[in-house]
């Protein structure tokens, strides 16, 4: 996936990856690298005028489009996915810069050309220039870090530190007639699509009216946004090639995406490139929302798309083998691309330490725009959940229920029908209240079959009850020799005077101890091919012949459970759909499906910089840097949701978020545990206190990874359901 979401922002991605394949040919590129070393504009330049990608986020004033930091995102991440040469991003990072810090003088002298192709360059630090206080401005001496596209620019946005020891800097732009007053040095690009230099200023005079109202963090988080977007489509080609390459290159004569191996290396690198597109999002969304909320989704973006993009193009080169570290090969010019904008805005680790300062400080929120929000829904939920909250605990369940907001989305009298605005709706509501909004846990799997396939009495016995609280549920899938491959379970069910008689064994069922009742495949073919041999019951949990036995965890608990049939009688009433039906049946969900709202507002639970927060004792060395890591990866899960989210509400197909949520969300609570127990030390190894929480939350882990299928399992569900990589 892109950047680009909503359909407007999709028919932009395509128009200016059209215009790149057409004027940005890997041949012709190649031509140009020593004219774009030196600093001379690319073939193409004048047609990126003439298409105003140039000034599309300028003010229509200026002769720009008006557009916002989304859009400029997708234009950068679109020319990098084709590679486009010359100083297309150092120009527009110099005009944004100018555009949202610059005086109304100074926008007014310099977009105008910017609109109509000048190019400009932005320092990404201070560091190497020194400010003195002169007049009613500054001289400033001392020569730059190096400076993406300083050959080439006309205007240039400098830093430079102020020399009276209070550590703070100054940004100022340096146009015509200054610029002679500059002494460029050329540097041999890691980019060879681009130049780069050194910027030298001799007591060079900066009138007060060019210094911009902005610090080196507003500079760098807007670099941050832009370089971040152009990571993404470095990282979504390389991803992209190699998985190409892999479908059609053979080995023993079949073609290595059969190999399980490749398959899933394939597959983490699309995980991994989805979050790296969802964070360079986040960070062009966060662009119109406050300056904390900007400075976070920006730092969050650099952990997340800058290393990241150079590790896939690495990966992407050892996935070709010999053939991708071949001069030849376009592979390393996006692997060197990435290289660049990492080491521009680096070093990595201060990314993560700032992360971690400013995540124990704000949490990143997203602000969903309803444009269609239902009349008078909000002030009647509003309403209802006031009355709800001043309820007994005991009385609030059937109260929600009867009120439709328990399962909302439900037709009704379940529900009632809420689309997925309205769902969001309810959900913010459920928050400014205070009040949990409940589920039915193993329910959000069974009462949507019960809805489509069941007989009425069959809706009418089990779905009211559930919604109210009065039933629990379990899934009675799984067994000794059929975990993920539900196709070859064992447990069979005999057709015997008014119904079934079940033998067999399930294992892993979650609060099979507790729950009312439980959704349970059986074979009642064993001649039918695997999966149409297959039938839905509903198992009365009390019925005699059942035996529900506790297995002991690693983490001394008892979540799961094994469960025995011993000829228990299930009546024909308790068959859902035919038999046969039940392959189909377990795969169903409602047509009108609860949007995934929990990982799209709202507060998200585990939260890294809360639990150093808890530590008795000072942070250990890193842990601020861990902190930042693990805040970047939550923000990225987040930011992945929200977009699925933003789908639904739009009515648009949604794209493969579910299947990368589940393996992000796995990696993402491995890390987290781990690092939170190697924060306690020594407290750590005994079960007591905070340091024996820590480790009794890791030992909990598995139950996350292996549930709903293993990580191994996930990754070839995406390798072949979602890349289309042949079965292993």
């Amino acid at each position: 996936m892109s950047i680009a979401l909503s359909e407007d922002q999709k028919a932009l991605a395509e128009s200016v990856a059209a215009f790149t394949a057409h004027h940005a040919t890997s041949a012709s590129t190649r031509a140009e690298f020593d004219d774009l070393a030196a600093g001379r504009l690319p073939g193409c330049w004048r047609a990126l005028v003439e298409q105003n990608l140039l000034g599309l986020h300028l003010p229509g004033e200026f002769g720009g489009d008006g557009a916002g930091l989304v859009e400029l995102a997708i234009v950068l991440e679109e020319t990098t996915f084709g590679l486009l040469p010359g100083p297309l991003l150092p120009t527009v990072l110099a005009s944004l810069v100018i555009r949202d810090h610059g005086s109304a003088g100074l926008r007014q002298r310099l977009l105008p050309g910017f609109a109509a192709g000048a190019t400009g360059a932005c320092a990404t630090e201070a560091r190497g220039l020194t400010a003195i206080r002169s007049g009613d401005g500054w001289d400033v001496s001392g020569t730059t870090v190096p400076v993406l596209g300083a050959l080439s620019a006309q205007t240039y946005v400098l830093g430079a530190q102020r020399g009276d020891d209070t550590g703070r800097t100054i940004w100022f732009v340096v146009a015509e007639p200054q610029r002679s007053e500059l002494a460029l040095t050329a540097l041999r690009s890691i980019d060879l699509t681009r130049d780069i230099g050194q910027i030298a200023l001799s007591g060079l005079h900066v009138p007060a009216d060019v210094v911009l109202d902005v610090d080196a963090e507003g500079v760098r988080s807007a670099a941050t946004a832009l370089f971040s977007a152009e990571s993404a489509g470095a990282a979504r080609w390389c991803q992209a090639t190699g998985l190409a390459y892999a479908k059609v290159r053979e080995q023993f004569g079949r073609p290595i995406a059969a190999f399980q191996a490749i398959k899933h290396k394939c597959a983490s690198l699309y995980v991994r490139s989805e979050l790296i597109a969802a964070a360079a999002w986040d960070a062009a969304v966060a662009h119109e929302q406050d300056a904390d909320q900007f400075a976070l989704a920006a730092a969050s973006a650099a952990v997340v798309c800058l290393p990241g993009a150079v590790d896939i193009g690495l990966e992407t080169v050892t996935l070709f083998g010999g053939i991708g570290y071949t001069w030849e090969h376009d592979t390393h010019l996006y692997w060197r691309r990435a290289m660049s904008l990492q080491n521009l805005l680096g070093p990595r680790g201060g990314w993560e330490a700032r992360l971690g300062q400013l995540a124990r400080k704000i949490e990143r929120h997203h602000d969903v725009h309803l444009d269609d929000e239902p009349a008078g829904l909000r002030s009647r939920v509003a309403d209802q959940l006031a009355e709800a909250a001043g309820l007994p605990a005991g009385e609030r369940r059937a109260y929600l229920f009867d009120h439709g907001l328990v399962a909302p989305h439900y037709p009704r009298p379940y529900g009632i029908e809420a689309s997925p605005v309205a769902q969001v709706v309810i959900s913010q509501e459920f928050e400014r209240a205070g009040i949990a909004q409940p589920s039915t846990v193993i329910g959000e799997w069974a009462l949507p079959t019960i809805l489509a396939h069941g007989t009425e009495e069959q809706r009418e016995t089990f779905i009211r009850a559930t919604l109210r609280g009065d039933i629990t549920w379990c899934q009675l899938f799984s067994e000794p020799g059929a975990g993920s491959d539900l196709a070859s379970l064992r447990t069979r069910a005999t057709p015997v005077e008014g119904g079934w008689r079940l033998h067999g064994q399930k294992v892993w069922t979650s609060q099979a101890k507790q729950a009312d009742w439980g959704i349970c495949l059986a074979r009642t073919d064993a001649d039918a091919p695997k999966h149409k041999g297959l039938s839905y019951f509903l198992v009365d949990m009390r019925s005699p012949g059942l035996d529900v036995r506790p297995l002991r965890e690693a983490n001394g608990g008892y979540l799961f459970n094994e469960v025995f049939f011993n000829d228990v009688f299930v009546p024909d009433a308790r068959l859902v759909g035919q038999p046969g039906d039940g392959w189909r049946l377990a795969r169903t969900t409602l047509g009108n499906e609860r949007v995934n709202i929990a990982v799209g507002t709202g507060r998200r639970r585990d939260l890294p910089a809360d639990y150093l927060a808890m530590l008795a004792t000072d942070p250990p060395p890193g842990a601020l840097s861990q902190v930042g890591v693990l805040t970047a990866d939550v923000n990225a899960f987040a930011a992945l949701g929200q977009r699925s989210l933003l789908r639904q509400i739009s009515g648009l197909q949604p794209g493969a978020e579910a299947s990368v949520l589940k393996v992000a969300a796995a990696w993402n609570l491995t890390n987290l545990r781990g690092a939170i127990m190697g924060w306690h030390g020594a407290a750590a190894a005994a079960l007591d206190g905070e340091g024996g929480d820590a480790s009794l939350r890791y030992l909990s882990v598995p139950p996350s990874l292996i549930g709903g299928g293993t990580m191994e399992i996930q990754l070839n569900v995406i390798g072949e359901l979602v890349l289309g990589m042949p079965r292993t």
